[in-house]
């Protein structure tokens, strides 16, 4: 009976101890499962996710606030991995945060980084048509910007010995040594006539010299026939206004010359009336004289009439 006892004893202590683990379990999960998480979907199109596993970190600004959750390749034309992460719910994602992979180089793990460019931008929380969750898009870390800007140096690099190898080739070689040469023997060629090429340059100075003095010459000519043109035009100007104020003054006389010729005329028409008159007179009395004078009887004796007498018919 003891033993029995005993038994029944360590087989409840047992089961409660069961049960104590389960509940533990039971509240541990509960609570997990009150944890509020933001989901969000990645299309990764041109980074390797070499090292990157489900429940691999994800972190912004080095600090761990998500995992991932899942992820899986994506067919269409630009092949891409779509990774779906959880994020605590107060992880700020912004509308042009961009994740990239960060590869530890050490361990070779990868984790997936968060930036957030501008701080001040909207919250991302549009979902697209036929997406899940709001996605993030994809950037590029430091690493593959160096890494790119190698491969860009590389290829210029190679470019460059392309070139010069063409540029190095036999018949280039060849054209530059005949350059060469011909530049020596153009040196030599110039150190022999130096002298003439000195006298040449003596000369080139005496004419430009020449010429400035030509030039100033010629300015100093300039200036003195503007000073002359100047004068003469003073000039004429001035013999315009006298000979215009000489043909007004010529037009006041003929205007005076013309009224007097006026008076003149119709002077002389009343002096010829008069003297016609004293002619028309005079030749009347000649007339009546020469009448007269035409019978000397009447003249001496009259004509023998008296004149009548008042009352008396004549």
């Amino acid at each position: 009976m003891e033993t029995e006892a005993r038994y029944t004893l360590v087989g409840s202590v047992v089961l409660l101890i069961v049960l104590l683990l389960v509940a533990s379990l039971v509240w541990v999960m509960g609570g997990a499962d009150r944890i509020s998480y933001q989901h969000y979907t990645i299309y990764f199109h041109n980074q390797s996710m070499d090292g990157l596993d489900i429940n691999s970190a994800v972190k912004l600004r080095g600090i761990k606030v998500g995992v991932v959750t899942d992820y899986t390749f994506v067919a269409g034309n630009k092949e891409a991995v779509r990774v779906n992460i959880k994020l605590d719910e107060s992880t700020p994602i912004h509308i042009n945060s961009q994740a990239y992979i960060k590869r530890n180089i050490v361990t070779g793990l990868a984790t997936v980084e968060i930036s957030n460019p501008d701080a001040t931008s909207p919250l991302l929380t549009t979902i697209s048509p036929n997406e899940q969750y709001p996605v993030i898009a994809e950037g590029s870390s430091d690493l593959d910007k160096v890494t790119t800007d190698l491969s860009q140096m590389a290829e210029n690099g190679a470019v460059l010995l392309n070139k010069m190898n063409t540029m190095l080739s036999d018949d280039n070689r060849a054209a530059v040594t005949a350059t060469l040469h011909n530049v020596q023997v153009l040196s030599a060629q110039l150190i022999a006539h130096k002298e003439m090429l000195d006298h040449a340059i003596q000369s080139f100075e005496d004419a430009s010299d020449a010429v400035k003095l030509s030039a100033n010459n010629f300015n100093q000519t300039t200036s003195h026939l503007d000073n002359n043109i100047q004068t003469l035009s003073d000039n004429a100007n001035n013999t315009l206004t006298q000979a215009t104020a000489a043909l007004g003054d010529l037009q006041q006389q003929s205007v005076i010359i013309s009224r007097q010729l006026q008076m003149l005329t119709n002077t002389a028409n009343y002096q010829l009336n008069q003297i016609s008159r004293d002619v028309h007179q005079s030749a009347n009395t000649i007339t009546t004289t020469g009448q007269r004078l035409a019978n000397p009887r009447n003249l001496i004796f009259g004509n023998g009439k008296s004149e009548p007498a008042p009352g008396e018919q004549p």
